[in-house]
């Protein structure tokens, strides 16, 4: 059983205080016949209505969902929507008797209307800012009431003012005294500047708001995005950033200075409507089950990966996320450090090691013939497989077409592969350096003195060996014989 089932199995242990805008999130469906006399638009003949909890109710919701006990604070008015938005909730198995209705205030609420399943139009009404002082005061109270039954702290804020300043300072009050995770998911992350945030989760768009707000750019590289998020936790006081990037995964940047790039599940239809609260909700529960961040944040993405195959608002259930993680979990590569280690036994036992590296894109025949070659030449075969970022400098920026880490599994599936590590320097070097290989294989027309990593080799007491590469296969001619295809059955279809 892995490390990661035996967290999720853990969420049933835990209190939750999620802390946010409450919202009701109403979908009205119908089908379509006709067009209005009245003017150009369908008549919806309606056939169902759904109504969900919506924005910081439906993270309360996926916590739930996921098996913890949840103690939901937030705002409403005295209205019809504030009656159905507490009746989803209890359905949902969130305690409603923390959240505060307010005379002034109309309870938030998207309504959605759909015609044979395809978005007609949003409204979105409702008004919380204005809530007066006497309603402040008894929601500072049931933050201290729930702040001392609970094990983690969520915030989700999505700027209708119930994440007032005075109930950040509260909370930075009370964490001072017990300290909490703390787990805040802002639409404007400047506002957490002083939160001493466990982990702060914006999506790639506010975080660039937030660093740069005159250079947002909508399809940011991994590059940039790490560079936002290193500046980010220079403005914000927590420990570890986790921007999301929807189907580009998450890059998590720590204020200790590590930077891990973490994929997403590939997903054809994604609906990403709520998605990001089932990634927070179950990432700050992973961290309060004592789940590293690294591990926490995979584990909030394989929840968002299934919210994500859901139609509209969803929730994410335990059973669902044990599931994907017992169905997706592998044994991690082994560092670095740990297959430096084993190496040196290998050595001391007289073996021979041989290395190679590359992209290994698209696994092809001729991959697969080259590292037989190699395998054949020593006793083990260590692989060197370059990071998304270097071969994205190597073979352009619409390139890798497969992620790493689907490319280092590919890699080291392979039965001629004893070891396949990560690297994302431009050239293995610094990796032959550490794995002090014996022998070094490249392919194609190469020569000893025009590599690289040739002098390090040298330096570690191995040689290059050259091996000719299978005519007419590589990954270059696959995608350009896949275009013209593509191109082919375009003109046939427009014919």
């Amino acid at each position: 059983m892995t490390a990661s089932v035996e967290i999720v199995r853990a969420f049933r242990s835990l209190r939750v205080l999620v802390i946010g805008d409450a919202m009701l999130d109403t979908y009205l469906e119908g089908t379509a016949s006709r067009l209005c006399r009245e003017g150009p638009v369908p008549v919806v003949r309606r056939t169902a209505e759904e109504q969900v909890p919506g924005g910081a109710a439906n993270t309360a919701a996926n916590v739930g969902a996921l098996g913890a006990e949840v103690m939901y604070l937030g705002l409403l008015g005295r209205d019809s929507a504030a009656t159905a938005l507490r009746q989803a909730l209890t359905a949902a198995g969130v305690d409603d008797r923390w959240l505060v209705e307010e005379d002034s205030a109309v309870t938030l609420q998207k309504l959605r209307i759909l015609a044979d399943d395809q978005y007609v139009v949003r409204f979105d009404c409702g008004d919380t800012h204005h809530s007066s002082p006497a309603t402040q005061e008894i929601l500072l109270h049931h933050l201290e009431d729930a702040y001392r039954r609970c094990d983690v702290v969520v915030v989700s804020d999505y700027g209708y003012g119930v994440v007032s300043d005075a109930m950040l300072d509260r909370l930075a009050s009370l964490r001072a005294g017990s300290p909490r995770p703390l787990l805040v998911d802002p639409k404007t992350p400047r506002r957490f500047r002083s939160a001493r945030a466990t982990m702060i989760t914006p999506n790639h768009t506010e975080a660039q708001l937030a660093v740069e707000p005159t250079s947002v750019d909508d399809q940011p590289n991994r590059d940039r995005i790490e560079w936002v998020g290193r500046r980010l936790l220079d403005l914000v006081d927590a420990d570890h950033a986790a921007i999301t990037m929807a189907g580009d995964g998450v890059m998590l940047v720590e204020r200790a200075g590590t930077v891990t790039h973490l994929p997403a599940h590939p997903v054809t239809r994604a609906s990403d409507v709520g998605a990001g609260d089932s990634f927070a909700a179950a990432t700050a529960l992973a961290l309060a089950a004592g789940a590293p961040p690294v591990d926490a944040t995979r584990i909030g993405i394989d929840a968002a990966g299934i919210a994500v195959t859901k139609r509209r608002t969803a929730v994410v259930r335990q059973g669902e996320l044990l599931q994907r993680i017992s169905l997706t979990s592998q044994p991690a590569p082994p560092p670095v450090d740990a297959l430096v280690g084993e190496l040196g036994r290998l050595r001391l036992q007289g073996r021979t090691i041989v290395f190679t590296n590359g992209v290994f894109d698209i696994l092809h025949a001729g991959h697969v013939r080259f590292l037989r070659q190699a395998r054949s030449l020593g006793d083990v075969l260590v692989v060197g497989v370059n990071g998304d970022r270097s071969a994205r400098r190597l073979k352009g920026q619409n390139r890798p077409v497969n992620r790493e880490a689907d490319r280092l599994a590919l890699v080291a599936a392979l039965d001629s592969v004893d070891h396949a590590v990560l690297f994302d320097e431009d050239t293995p070097t610094e990796l032959i350096r550490r794995v002090r290989p014996h022998i070094h294989v490249k392919g194609g027309d190469y020569a000893d003195t025009g590599l690289p990593e040739a002098e390090a080799v040298r330096d570690v007491g191995g040689r290059v060996i050259i091996l000719p590469l299978v005519e007419d296969v590589s990954t270059s001619s696959l995608i350009e014989r896949i275009v013209t295809l593509s191109r082919s059955d375009a003109v046939a279809v427009g014919r």
